[in-house]
């Protein structure tokens, strides 16, 4: 059971200590027990026999003294930092650290480790650091919970209709909305077995499918960094090499897990889907901010636009609300061919608006791996899209700015020590 301070307030920050030599017990509680404000509970035992009981859900630092060559020591230290976002940062303490003991503290990632003796005032450093760390880390995951990135996604109603080129052209123009300069913009090309999106920019995709599919959990935004292909505008692309003789659907974890992620890294994401509907299809489009259809000016390429958006709605309901965008469309005078009126018609209620027909700058562009506007400034194509993406303004929601409690009520402490 734990000795020492009654548990403290829920607003003070509190340490645990774990450790059976009563020596260096004995010495954290003379260190921490001349503060009132920090709350303190030493658990005389040994990990391996306490760990599976211990409470640390109210924990600001957890130390930890293990015996380095005892296995069952380390396990029971790794026990606790498998316990996931609910653990508090963990202070490993031992009497000797060899190669190993290093090697495996690190695949636990404990947030510090200290080798006995230990001096009071580098014990009160080593909370109050790690402590601030987490506090810190915690307000930047808090903002990025609380800053959700606006997500574009197009979706084909027939094939060829240019999807990839108009998702491309919304990337860059959202790259480039930012009042003071670029936005983060993650363009995400969810078509794993013909996708073009790395193609048209001329980069190499980096997205190892094989190495997250048996594993979802694994993908973290380290891993998944690794894996953005840049483009030299700014632009971060998540493409995966083509499968094109491999018709497969993937674990809807794989690609829900990877969205989750970019939505919280970027400000805005953009998806270029497959035409084919897969079983995590229903979770990215009701994800989705904005659902643009994309078809062709062709009676057949109108039907099925139409035929999508039914079935979007019998299927998922009112939200995401899905709308028309007919590519490559070309206004003639005194032509019998489709006008937008006939469009709207068609369309009806889910109609945008029309893309007009520039195959000559499209094809080098996409030659070029460049946006439109850098081969054409003020491009027709360019001027229908601003008028359609309008990027929301969003409201800078900063983190907590106040120092660490931990860091500020240790300071008398940390005083007292170095008298």
């Amino acid at each position: 059971m734990p000795n020492g301070p009654a548990t403290p307030p829920d607003s003070q920050p509190k340490v645990v200590v774990v450790s059976a030599d009563a020596s260096f017990a004995d010495a954290v509680r003379t260190t921490f027990g001349v503060s009132a404000q920090v709350g303190l509970a030493v658990v005389a035992e040994r990990p391996s026999a306490c760990v599976a009981q211990l409470d640390i859900a109210d924990a600001t630092v957890v130390v930890v003294d293990i015996e380095a060559g005892d296995d069952a020591e380390c396990a029971a230290l790794e026990s606790l930092t498998g316990r996931g976002e609910a653990a508090p940062p963990l202070i490993a303490i031992a009497e000797r650290c060899d190669a190993g003991l290093a090697r495996r503290l690190m695949q636990m990632q404990v947030a510090d480790f200290l080798v006995k003796p230990v001096p009071p005032v580098e014990l009160v450093r080593s909370c109050a650091r790690v402590a601030k760390a987490s506090r810190r880390q915690a307000a930047a995951v808090a903002e990025a919970a609380t800053t959700e990135a606006e997500i574009f996604t197009f979706l084909p109603a027939v094939g060829g209709a240019g999807v990839t080129t108009l998702a491309v052209q919304t990337a860059m123009l959202l790259l480039n909305s930012g009042p003071h300069g670029r936005t983060a913009t993650c363009l995400v090309d969810l078509d794993f077995q013909h996708g073009t999106c790395a193609d048209y920019l001329d980069i190499e995709p980096r997205l190892n499918l094989n190495e997250i599919e048996p594993r979802p959990e694994r993908l973290d935004q380290q891993l998944l960094g690794v894996m953005i292909s840049q483009h030299p505008s700014g632009l971060a692309v998540i493409a995966a090499p083509n499968r094109p003789a491999e018709m497969r659907s993937f674990d809807p974890d794989v690609v829900t897990r990877l969205l989750d992620l970019a939505a919280s890294h970027f400000d805005y994401v953009v998806i270029d889907m497959p035409r084919t509907w897969f079983s995590w299809t229903d979770a990215v489009l009701l994800g989705s901010n904005r659902l643009f259809v994309v078809s062709e000016t062709t009676v057949p390429g109108l039907r099925q636009a139409r035929q999508l958006v039914n079935a979007i709605r019998e299927r998922l309901g009112d939200s995401p609300r899905p709308r028309v965008l007919i590519n490559r469309f070309v206004q003639k005078l005194l032509s019998s061919g489709l006008r937008r009126s006939d469009i709207e018609q068609a369309i009806g209620d889910a109609f945008l608006a029309c893309i007009p027909n520039d195959y000559a700058l499209v094809r080098e562009a996409i030659d070029r791996g460049v946006p439109l506007d850098e081969v054409k400034k003020g491009n027709r194509i360019t001027l229908e899209l601003k008028k359609l993406i309008v990027p929301q303004a969003k409201v800078a929601k900063p983190g907590a700015a106040n120092k660490s409690a931990l860091s500020a009520t240790l300071k008398s402490t940390l005083n007292w020590a170095r008298s």
